[in-house]
């Protein structure tokens, strides 16, 4: 099941073919992905690479990046890690392990602003307010049409459209906030 090494996917044409796609289609489409996840030849390719001690990195869908770990045990079906950033304990589907070391970044077209998949929770990234002011945050967490901003000593959910990177930049009374999937603790 290893992917050869010049073949990469296209993810920006992948996005574009589904934005044209209509729901149905989207929908049979994630059950024919879920099949193939779900397949135990998936699995088992992937955690004969895998052994109890081993950093591994993963990724995080609510967050958006890659994670590093260290396996506590390999289960049936998934993973029990435990991430290095904040010693918590999570289970984590096999198919989740960034086994060949694979670029994670998805880089969209979007018509201005932000794509949805170019963002992280952590990033910190700028927008306009309503009295044309600029203002930058800390993203603290990812919405289906806007991101949650820590911003000052408040929080904005702004539309990804409405959303720049801010280089170099630092936002004033920033939080950490962390959510992970399946927390066995």
């Amino acid at each position: 099941m290893a992917r050869n090494e010049s073949m990469t996917m296209n993810f920006s044409q992948i996005l574009d073919t589904l934005n044209q796609a209509s729901a149905f289609e989207l929908f049979r489409l994630q059950i024919a992905l879920r099949r193939k996840l779900e397949d135990p030849s998936w699995i088992m390719a992937v955690r004969q690479r895998l052994q109890v001690g081993q950093t591994v990195e993963y990724f995080d869908p609510r967050e958006n990046s890659l994670r590093r770990g260290c396996i506590d045990e390999l289960r049936r079906k998934n993973v029990a890690i435990t991430d290095l950033t904040d010693g918590r304990r999570w289970l984590i589907d096999y198919t989740c392990n960034n086994v060949d070391g694979v670029d994670i970044q998805v880089r969209e077209q979007p018509t201005r602003g932000l794509g949805r998949n170019e963002v992280r929770v952590g990033d910190i990234l700028g927008f306009i307010d309503r009295d044309g002011r600029e203002r930058s945050g800390k993203v603290i967490r990812l919405n289906d049409k806007t991101v949650s901003l820590q911003v000052d000593a408040g929080q904005w959910r702004v539309a990804y459209s409405l959303l720049h990177p801010v280089i170099n930049g630092v936002s004033r009374d920033v939080i950490d906030v962390v959510a992970l999937p399946k927390s066995t603790s």
